[in-house]
């Protein structure tokens, strides 16, 4: 489904992104972890066209998507999260996830109205629907920030720290919504600080390290890696 060879990225003279290559098949869930300033989230922005590459290509069913601009590269078929929500305050749940929906394709309010119910229900917001979304907490914030990215109806969502912000208690609730997601087929690259929502949810990881890919395997063998142990313990 997606393939990233070889990107780069840098910013004035510094590589934020070296030389990364992944893939990603259709139904797969794909954890990217690393310590803080190892790329992850830049890696994230190259996919989703918020950044351009400055070496490399990101093909995305066999197609180039590394030229394309982020509204282009949502309709087709990518959507991104934000580790800080920005929903519209002002807005209802319902609203906020309608205009997700037509920015993501759908040619009328009607028409995305059955995709929005089904959406409210995956992330656990139906009862909070007609709630400003200045009137929801963290927790449900980010629940309202994976509705955003499911209305566009993707094909592959770029999850960033999902989790970050979270307390202890909050953090099972959203691991709840991404093993629903799972569940449910959904393609998914997971940026996350929290190793327990990670190895709870990913058929496999990957590791960065200043901006480079050091380690990718399934759970066990990452975590017992001596570069990733190094990257993380010193």
């Amino acid at each position: 489904m997606l393939k990233v060879d070889r990107v780069s990225k840098f910013f004035g003279g510094l590589a934020a992104v070296m030389d990364v290559s992944l893939e990603v098949l259709q139904g797969e869930v794909v954890g990217i972890m690393g310590p803080n300033g190892a790329g992850k989230s830049t890696l994230l922005s190259l996919i989703s066209g918020e950044l351009k590459a400055d070496k490399g290509r990101v093909l995305f069913r066999g197609r180039p998507i590394h030229g394309l601009k982020v509204h282009e590269v949502c309709r087709m078929g990518i959507a991104r999260t934000s580790q800080i929500p920005q929903p519209f305050l002002s807005m209802t749940v319902k609203d906020n996830i309608l205009v997700a929906a037509l920015y993501g394709g759908h040619n009328s309010p009607q028409g995305a109205k059955e995709l929005i119910e089904e959406v409210l229900e995956t992330v656990g917001l139906t009862c909070r629907a007609d709630s400003f979304a200045g009137e929801l907490t963290e927790i449900e914030l980010k629940r309202l920030e994976l509705a955003r990215a499911l209305a566009t109806d993707p094909d592959l969502i770029l999850l960033d720290e999902v989790a970050a912000g979270l307390t202890e208690e909050e953090i099972p609730q959203v691991l709840n919504v991404l093993q629903t997601l799972r569940k449910r087929g959904i393609t998914y690259i997971l940026v996350e600080h929290v190793i327990d929502v990670l190895v709870n949810v990913v058929d496999r990881i990957i590791v960065m390290k200043e901006g480079q890919k050091i380690a990718e395997g399934d759970v066990k063998a990452v975590m017992e890696d001596e570069r990733v142990i190094e990257a993380y313990f010193g």
